[in-house]
Order: C-alpha cells, then structure tokens, then sequence
C-alpha cells in the first residue's frame, strides 16, 4: 500500500494532481489546503499518501501533512463519510480548525460545512471527539469548555436579558453571534450581549 510519493509535479488542479515518479504518473486527490501549498508545476513534491482500494478502482488521496492525513482516516471511520465527502471536509476546513470544532463539539460551526448537517455534525463530535484529543491535536483539554457548559451559560445570559426587558428572540441571536468562548464566563458573556444591545 502507497504511503507516501515523491516526485515531479506534472499536472496541477484544486480537486487533483499528477505526480511524475520515475517516468509513472500518479493521479492524486487532494483537499484544497494541500492544493494552495503546493509549488508551481514540475517542482519537486512530496505526499502523505492513502490508497483507497475498491472492487474497480484504487484512488491514491494526498496530503501535505500527517495531521491532514491523520484526519481524513478519522473521518472515513464514521458511518457515512466516504473518501470524496472526508476530501470535501477538508477542502472547506483546515485539518487543526477541524479539530477544535470536533473537541469543542461546535455542532454550529460543523454544520456549515457542504455535505455536513446538523445530524452528521453531531455523529462527528459523538464518534470523533476523543480520538482527536489522543491525537493530541486541537487544544488542550483543560482549554476546553464542554459543549453543555456552554449551553447552560448561553441559556443564563438570555434569561438574565429577558429578565431585564429585551425581547428573547432578539437576545438569543445576539447571544448567537458573539459565540461562547472556551474560557468565557455568564458576566463576560452578560457584558458582551448588553454593549452590542445597547447600540
């Protein structure tokens, strides 16, 4: 099984390219993060490589990065995630932003992704969280606030408004818009929501 190529960059698109290994030329699917990284045209380039092997085909899918590569086999493992939807995810999300999503369980963030909706995001998160955490990319555990700390702190700040006179749909989509940081608190957050309300 390939793991890795080297050699002269023949052809060059977003979507693939043809590396030129002693005389062979490799047809490889990459995401555009490894596309936009990737010198000009008869370069040298080297790959992380996985091969996808199918009853007609074998596709190769390279990588600039191990971490890049690392994610696309995590999120093949998911039920419903195929190689060309993993390569999609990759080519709208870099590979570390991905992880923070994933061990934040931002669902939100997730769900903006093509092909991602709200119910894959969160089998995402379910299935993906910790094995990204023993990856050790993303942030440190301890940076991390829980999606359900966030919740309950989102929720207090729109009933403390409510409490105050604005009207909830409108504090829940300024609540919505500053986001809940990993380290922000209900006074932080209160302080936030009243300023932009008060413009």
């Amino acid at each position: 099984m390939i793991a890795l190529l080297t050699g002269k960059l023949a052809h060059k698109s977003p979507d693939f390219i043809i590396l030129d290994v002693n005389g062979v030329g490799y047809r490889v699917q990459i995401p555009f993060s490894t596309y936009y990284a990737l010198p000009e045209g008869g370069s040298s380039v080297s790959l992380n490589i996985f091969t996808h092997v199918k009853e007609d085909a074998i596709n190769l899918y390279g990588f600039r990065t191990m971490e890049e590569k690392e994610m696309f086999q995590l999120l093949i493992s998911v039920s419903g995630i195929g190689p060309k939807l993993g390569n999609g995810i990759l080519s709208n999300i870099e590979a570390q932003n991905l992880s923070d999503a994933l061990i934040r369980g931002d669902l939100a963030r997730l769900a903006t992704i093509p092909g991602i909706g709200k119910k894959t995001a969160e089998r995402l998160v379910l299935e993906l969280r910790e094995k990204v955490k023993k990856l050790g990319h993303g942030p440190l555990q301890q940076d991390v606030a829980p999606a359900d700390a966030h919740n309950d702190m989102r929720d207090d700040v729109v009933s403390a408004l409510v409490n105050l006179g604005y009207k909830e749909a409108v504090v829940q989509k300024t609540v919505d818009e500053i986001g809940v940081a990993a380290d922000a608190t209900v006074e932080s957050l209160l302080k936030q929501a009243l300023k932009k309300l008060m413009k």
